[in-house]
């Protein structure tokens, strides 16, 4: 079920995604947990950062444990000791992405194992049983990504698949407990995505997706397609905005009318020294915060800022203690869950607009390094 309000001077809304597993305040960022942890960061350290729900790979976990071991011990929530809302993908992009030689026909997807070379093959309907037997609370229809690079013809077959995929996979599931999402393809062709829409905007799932965005396209291109397909997308539905993006995509995304995203710069990022704040990004790895006595943002609650200077987490990336990475991530993750907070009560409150330009007047371009 979902509820949602729009700001009084812009698209963006301020909602309640409810689940099994408990309510998610939109917009809402999902920390990307494929492996069914998010890297380096527990369960309980998520909860204390304000994560609401997280994200898991279907086919990562459909290849290593596999559904059988997770459904045993007491599905992923137990698995993973996570007691919020999950999200899983398909794993349709990582099929596309990792597997060798994929092949790819209206039945379904045929692959061999990222892991060891084994033989796969996963239909729509496939997809769907694996997702209920993870027991989680949303899950996603199987789709053909594409890339900015694709031509029309390719990514117009890539939609028609994902349609008739889609609705295999509405007619296939069977648990009342994990909402259904569609994605729609389409690239960057508003025709594709809108005959997309057309075709499944109707049918009877519980929230849509926009698939094969932050693929090589211009940002004028990325924001101008996701708008316009936001607009068409079912309005009482939560809209999710897959692998999407920086801070200033998320700010972007939510004054176009999206409601949740995920992405692994948090988290990735993190790990390799480049940090988050609200005047840009900077590289703690730079040799001139070798004796910087400052937090990484003047101000911030995290674990992190409170309790250690730009100069020791600058000495844990250079000696390689993996103290680095879990430091890093937890400040990332704040910042993000943070700055999504403060994007729902702005949009809540139907000052948006204000709030995306205070956002932006504090950027700092001398602050990316």
């Amino acid at each position: 079920m979902f509820e949602f309000s729009v700001s009084t001077e812009s698209r963006a809304r301020a909602g309640l995604l409810k689940t099994g597993h408990g309510e998610v305040a939109t917009p809402a960022f999902m920390p990307v947990g494929s492996q069914g942890t998010v890297k380096s960061i527990s369960p309980r350290e998520l909860k204390e950062l304000g994560a609401e729900i997280v994200l898991a790979n279907g086919y990562h976990l459909y290849l290593r444990p596999g559904v059988e071991t997770v459904r045993s011990l007491g599905g992923l929530h137990g698995f993973m000791g996570w007691d919020g809302p999950i999200l899983t993908d398909s794993g349709g992009y990582q099929v596309m992405s990792l597997a060798a030689n994929a092949k790819v026909e209206e039945a379904g997807v045929e692959f061999r194992s990222h892991l060891d070379g084994s033989l796969h093959f996963i239909s729509p309907e496939r997809a769907v049983e694996i997702q209920e037997g993870f027991m989680v609370d949303v899950a996603m229809c199987l789709d053909i990504c594409t890339s900015y690079d694709h031509s029309r013809k390719a990514v117009e077959h890539a939609m028609e698949i994902t349609v008739g995929w889609a609705k295999r996979s509405l007619a296939a599931r069977k648990s009342a407990q994990t909402a259904l999402f569609a994605i729609i393809q389409g690239g960057v062709f508003h025709d594709l995505r809108e005959r997309c829409i057309e075709r499944l905007g109707g049918l009877d799932f519980d929230g849509f997706a926009l698939g094969s965005l932050s693929t090589g396209e211009p940002k004028e291109t990325l924001y101008e397609v996701m708008g316009e397909a936001l607009d068409k997308m079912p309005e009482h539905r939560p809209r999710y905005v897959m692998g999407v993006g920086t801070p200033e995509d998320l700010v972007e995304s939510v004054g176009l009318g999206a409601d949740m995203f995920d992405c692994v710069l948090p988290t990735r990022n993190g790990r390799t020294g480049q940090l988050f704040t609200s005047s840009g990004k900077i590289n703690i790895k730079n040799s001139r915060h070798k004796d910087d006595e400052r937090p990484v943002e003047e101000g911030c609650g995290c674990y992190t800022c409170t309790s250690f200077s730009r100069a020791y987490l600058r000495h844990l990336f250079i000696a390689g203690e993996l103290l680095a990475y879990r430091l890093a991530t937890l400040h990332n993750l704040y910042y993000y869950i943070n700055l999504m907070a403060r994007i729902r009560e702005a949009a809540a409150k139907g000052s948006f607009d204000s709030f995306k330009k205070e956002f932006y007047r504090k950027r700092n371009p001398n602050e990316k390094e």
